[in-house]
């Protein structure tokens, strides 16, 4: 009797062990599924991810909702600077009282630029995204600007930021700022921002920039001394806190509140994407590293 047991368990354990194989053979058995990546939540109203590798989307909230940027406005001056044919990186502008009366009327943030220097448009493209400085700003409108006055070449140079905007398929976006400190008529959202820096970040020279974090600027004063700036400290802590982080540009304002456009590359791939409306400088930061490690985590 207990030979009969034993012969039923060998010929039920044969069984088994041939329909696994046969299961194994034909991948019916298969290992378990990777846990499913858990959406984040985040703070800011509105948020996009995108694979930069081939566009595609991989979070999205209120991504489409048109909002107020602050300075990621500059995303797009430095970007329309940088499409010039014939750039000049060296070539100088002089600091006109203009673009200081500018920042004390705006309680703006400044690159604190000294009227009368000599400073380089290269440099300028520094104090534009690092302090985020918005007499920078000015002055590279007025540089790259055409018009018979100020006034039509700063008219001008927002033309242009429109105009590149369009051919890009940025169809939720307007600038009437060249700095982000608009009058009601600019806005973008999370979506448009985050092609947009995609396709500014082609150039070297900006991402050189924005993966800077802190440049000293040497001008030249009225009498031909040299000055040497103070520091101009990176206002993305991102690239102190999160690793691998490539660019690109912070934005505030009463109206958009806090605002990160973000790049991040790791393992060879690249993730972009931006926050728009979130609480503060701190909370923004939290977002964006929350929806930097979920899009790594979806494209693997």
């Amino acid at each position: 009797m207990i030979t009969g047991i034993k012969g039923v368990r060998i010929r039920r354990a044969a069984a088994v062990a041939i329909t696994s194989g046969a299961m194994l053979a034909t991948g019916a058995l298969t290992a378990a599924p990777a846990q499913a990546v858990t959406t984040p939540t985040i703070v800011a109203k509105g948020g996009y991810v995108m694979n930069n590798a081939n566009g595609k989307g991989l979070y999205s909230k209120a991504a489409n909702t048109k909002r107020s940027t602050g300075s990621t406005t500059k995303i797009m001056t430095a970007k329309v600077v940088l499409a010039q044919s014939n750039l000049n990186l060296d070539a100088k502008v002089t600091i006109q009282k203009a673009y200081s009366d500018y920042i004390v009327s705006k309680g703006a943030s400044s690159a604190h630029l000294i009227v009368g220097d000599k400073v380089t448009v290269r440099q300028l493209l520094y104090g534009l995204m690092l302090p985020s400085g918005c007499d920078a700003a000015y002055a590279l409108a007025d540089k790259f600007g055409t018009g018979s006055t100020r006034a039509k070449r700063v008219a001008n140079f927002i033309g242009k930021m429109n105009t590149t905007a369009k051919n890009l398929g940025l169809t939720n976006t307007h600038f009437d700022s060249f700095d982000g400190i608009g009058n009601g008529g600019n806005y973008s959202t999370p979506r448009d921002l985050t092609v947009l820096a995609s396709n500014a970040m082609k150039s070297s020279t900006l991402r050189t920039v924005v993966k800077t974090k802190k440049y000293t600027a040497k001008t030249i004063t009225k009498t031909g001394s040299t000055r040497t700036m103070a520091a101009w400290t990176n206002t993305n802590t991102l690239l102190s806190s999160y690793s691998g982080t490539i660019g690109v540009k912070t934005g505030s304002g009463a109206e958009a509140k806090y605002c990160l456009v973000f790049a991040a590359t790791r393992n060879g791939k690249t993730v972009y994407g931006t926050v728009l409306a979130s609480t503060n400088a701190t909370q923004r930061a939290t977002d964006a590293t929350k929806l930097l490690n979920y899009g790594f985590a979806k494209i693997g």
